[in-house]
């Protein structure tokens, strides 16, 4: 074999289409975005939460384990009650009659609002001194009524109905949706032998939307974790710090000056978010 290659001389790089060369340019202003406000966040919040000793003192506190219990009751009871519902729901505003169209105009109106407003007139409609509620029932009753916020499980209670009243109608637009889906020859031969309304929904509605219902509950679960505005504008974590959940602890600790805390609060989420995410995942994946 000759020492003495011939070598081919570079080939000359193709100039940028000025499609490419936007392209690139507006994914700059995204990138900076990215890492200034979301991976630099991250990083420092795990950096702040490397500690062993501050896993510790948070274990340590009463309310940590009463926030993991307030969380799991309002995601176990919560979503379940507001998916159930939604699916209910969607079989009703599915029915092709005129004023069905108008209820449903008025039936997305809370998910539309601003949350912040919205939550806020309801506290002050369960105010115990010049609430809404309170004033109806002194004047049918001539009593006082109950100071709603300051029972740990009534607040509680009230934060979840938030919950479910304000991201009801979106839900329900999901599965009313999948239900318009199914072809509606399969209602017609089934009307044709006979079948009942349960028995169309058993054999042809369910097994249609069973894989969309449990990926949108799981879903609803996971955004549910980060739901912050429900429980903080509502109760304020009270009374005494007993309606907090994971979204709000953080807060808590912040207010109290312990930023490692709110940081170890943070990052104890994950066991219950990463596998809702995998499972999710897995469902879509199929």
């Amino acid at each position: 074999m000759s020492t003495a290659t011939a070598t081919l001389p570079a080939r000359p790089r193709k100039p940028l289409s000025p499609w490419e060369f936007w392209g690139r340019v507006l994914v700059v202003p995204y990138l900076l975005i990215f890492v200034i406000f979301v991976l630099y966040p991250v990083g420092y919040g795990l950096w702040l939460a490397r500690h062993p000793a501050s896993y510790v003192k948070l274990f340590e506190d009463p309310i940590f384990f009463r926030t993991v219990i307030n969380t799991v009751v309002f995601l176990v009871v919560g979503i379940n009650i507001k998916m159930v519902i939604a699916l209910v729901l969607s079989g009703f505003f599915v029915q092709k009659r005129w004023w069905i169209k108008i209820l449903s105009l008025l039936f997305i109106l809370p998910w539309a609002v601003p949350s912040i407003p919205t939550i806020l007139s309801v506290r002050f409609m369960l105010n115990p001194e010049w609430g809404v509620i309170n004033s109806l029932i002194f004047r049918l009753t001539g009593m006082d009524g109950p100071n709603w916020l300051n029972d740990p499980t009534l607040a509680l209670t009230f934060s979840m109905l938030m919950h479910v009243w304000k991201s009801l109608p979106f839900w329900t637009l999901i599965l009313i949706a999948a239900r318009m889906a199914i072809p509606s020859d399969q209602y017609e031969a089934a009307a044709v032998d006979g079948a009942t309304n349960w028995q169309k929904f058993k054999y042809i509605t369910w097994p249609a939307m069973r894989t969309l219902y449990l990926t949108s509950t799981i879903l609803s679960m996971i955004w549910t974790l980060g739901d912050f505005n429900s429980v903080y504008l509502l109760t304020g974590g009270g009374p005494a710090d007993l309606t907090h959940v994971l979204a709000t602890l953080g807060i808590r600790y912040l207010r109290l000056d312990q930023v490692d805390l709110a940081m170890a609060s943070i990052v104890v989420a994950l066991p219950l978010v990463l596998p809702l995410v995998f499972f999710m995942m897995k469902r879509l994946s199929k």
